[in-house]
């Protein structure tokens, strides 16, 4: 039947990995590892940093060994690795030449989604080693998907991507035919393009149908009822103790305890592994201000050669955490390094309140940790003279530094351990003026989750720069929007400032399209108009026809402009059908779920009504939004055959 060759074709193997292990010196990283990924799998990777995610992947790209064990790989597998650091590419190569030469699909079709992902025609035109670390790390990201890989190793691709980037390449990962292995601290990023989770934690990896709330709450659940099984066990085992204590010496009951005491000795004890340690951070209450903790006004913002943002007024005060939007290069990391004075201002007024020190947190300030030092070394450095030293120990120990780690050289910390390091020295400062850009790169989820309720709680201003949602939907009060050279305060709240993007997103690209056929259409209406002029100067017979005719001949043959522009139209119908597709089998998933919910609420008992009820409030809301998505579809594939029935009109 139909409905079962899809799930036969998601079960074909890509590869799996064997009993395998990997040390480096004493550490033992994994320790009879097992793996398997199946074709069409989309699989997110979690654990702590130093859990040895990034290991596995260059151990799967070819780049490391196992020490022992092995990886059995399918003769049709297609493997592309974006790493989060360079890996010997030719940067002194044109990007453009370099996306053309590795692309195995349409060129033009790559350089939309490169479009989609924030680079332009500058960007193609220029050599590698000329695009900053973000361009080019979506440079690499859109050349890897160009050679139509079969399995994806995705490390942090988020990392240094604006949130419109991110969306765009979480609609394009959602689609994806092929399959992932994904590495993110953004929670929202894995929840919504995973269909598996992949935990690595205490040298084993468990994979886990389901994104990652169906992880959390199968590895709740799995763990209640192991919980529940050993309190079981522990039980019998009391009971078969006292019952041996108790009659073991009476000679009618001996054969009896003895039995006993062989069951104890074959039960198989359940174990429950020890939760592994949780990042907890306890900011140290900042030096008190005044209520004013800076006034920027009428400020101009940029650089000798150029300037980014103009007419900038901004008030912040005691207490306010505001995040910072917009697409990358529109001013938001110019901003926070002027509110640093590290830029200074190129006109206008920038007053700081009294007593107000800052604390700046940079895209790349982990590069300037000092690497002879080591942890403790350099997080004591940057602690105030009389900051007890107990104090430094905490914290080192909340961002999982504890015990001989804080001895480790900076030199050989992993990029997420190197970042936390960094955090540290800037939260032992005590500033009452925290200044973030993208402070979440590299954690792990887990540390980012400590580090979003550490500033929730903080007492201090925030300024705060990230493209991870639900982190700056829980840090930031008010939301600050830079766009054209101008920032406004968001008139709403960071989650209605998200939503109006994916609304916007697919309307923009579809007009994007429009634009784009509109005007191949008029250069072809102008020389069709050219070749009629010119037949008309010798032929009287053209005479005939009014200008309305010839008007509407036009009009019937600009469709037929070019080959490209057919090919954008169907190329956009295909996947405005595959997304009308994908949503008509989600509304009737959702609609079961509701009939579902229903019936389990005329059963439940009173306790359990009210939590029934707001689960099919909220299951009743998913259908009407998919209903509402699923509107917007048809609408824009109703146009798409609108526009192809009048090019076989024409053709006629």
């Amino acid at each position: 039947m139909s409905t079962s060759s899809p799930n036969q074709v998601r079960q074909i193997n890509l590869l799996q990995v064997q009993n395998a292990s990997k040390s480096f010196g004493a550490r033992s990283l994994f320790s009879g590892l097992k793996l398997s990924v199946n074709e069409g799998e989309h699989i997110g990777v979690i654990g702590p940093n130093g859990a040895g995610k990034t290991t596995l992947f260059r151990v799967l790209a070819g780049l490391d060994d196992f020490d022992s064990g092995q990886i059995v790989r399918s003769q049709k597998l297609r493997l592309g690795y974006l790493a989060q650091e360079e890996i010997g590419e030719d940067l002194s190569r044109r990007a453009e030449d370099v996306l053309r030469e590795v692309s195995q699909r349409p060129l033009w079709e790559m350089l939309e989604l490169g479009q989609g992902l924030g680079l332009r025609e500058t960007h193609f035109a220029s050599a590698l080693r000329e695009l900053s670390g973000g361009y080019r790390m979506r440079m690499k990201l859109l050349c890897l998907l160009a050679q139509e890989p079969n399995l994806l190793l995705l490390d942090e691709p988020t990392n240094f991507l604006d949130l419109e980037s991110v969306l765009t390449l979480e609609r394009f990962l959602v689609d994806y035919d092929g399959a992932f292995l994904l590495i993110s601290h953004d929670r929202e990023f894995l929840r919504r393009v995973t269909d598996h989770t992949l935990e690595i934690e205490l040298g084993e990896a468990t994979k886990f149908p389901g994104n990652l709330d169906d992880y959390f709450e199968q590895k709740d659940q799995l763990r209640r009822i192991l919980e529940a099984q050993a309190a079981q066990q522990a039980d019998q085992r009391a009971r078969i103790e006292d019952f041996v204590a108790r009659f073991g010496a009476k000679a009618t009951k001996a054969r009896q305890a003895q039995s006993r005491l062989k069951r104890l000795e074959k039960m198989e004890k359940i174990e429950i592994k020890k939760l592994p340690t949780r990042a907890r951070i306890r900011l140290p209450v900042p030096q008190r201000t005044g209520r004013e903790i800076l006034r920027l006004e009428a400020g101009e913002l940029g650089y000798p050669e150029r300037t980014i943002l103009r007419g900038l007024d901004l008030r912040l005060e005691r207490g306010q955490h505001i995040g910072v939007v917009g697409l990358n290069g529109a001013g938001k990391s110019t901003l926070l390094k002027t509110l640093a004075g590290r830029l200074p201002l190129r006109s206008g007024q920038l007053a700081m309140g009294a007593d107000v020190r800052v604390a700046y947190y940079a895209q790349h300030v982990a590069d300037d940790l000092r690497l002879d030092q080591s942890v403790w070394q350099s997080l004591s450095e940057s602690a105030p003279r009389d900051l007890p030293q107990q104090d430094v120990q905490d914290l080192a120990g909340a961002l999982l530094f504890s015990g001989d780690a804080v001895q480790k050289p900076i030199r050989v910390l992993s990029g997420g351990e190197k970042s936390r390091v960094a955090l540290g020295r800037l939260l032992l400062q005590r500033c009452p003026l925290l200044l973030l850009d993208e402070p979440t790169n590299h954690l792990d989820f887990d540390t980012v989750e400590a580090l979003t309720e550490a500033l929730q709680a903080y007492e201090g201003s925030v300024v705060v720069v990230s493209h991870d949602r639900s982190f700056i939907s829980r840090v930031a009060t008010q939301i600050l929007e830079i766009d054209e050279g101008r920032a406004r305060v968001y008139p709403g709240t960071y989650d209605e400032y998200v939503w109006s993007l994916e609304r916007g997103a697919f309307r923009r690209e579809q007009e994007s399209a429009k634009l784009h056929t509109e005007g191949q259409n008029r250069r072809a209406e102008g020389e069709h108009r050219q070749n009629m002029n010119s037949g008309a100067r010798g032929t009287d017979s053209m005479s005939s026809s009014s200008p309305s005719d010839a008007q509407d001949h036009d009009s019937s043959t600009q469709p037929m402009a070019t080959d490209i522009s057919d090919a954008k139209l169907k190329a956009l119908k295909r996947e405005a059908e595959r997304q009308q597709l994908k949503l008509e089998l989600k509304l009737q998933q959702s609609e079961s779920k509701v009939r579902v919910l229903e019936n389990q609420l005329h059963q439940a008992a009173p306790s359990e009504m009210a939590a029934r009820a707001e689960e099919l409030r909220q299951a009743t809301e998913d259908v009407a939004d998919l209903e509402e998505q699923l509107l917007e579809v048809m609408s824009q594939l109703e146009k798409f055959e609108g526009l192809e029935r009048d090019r076989h009109t024409g053709e006629a």
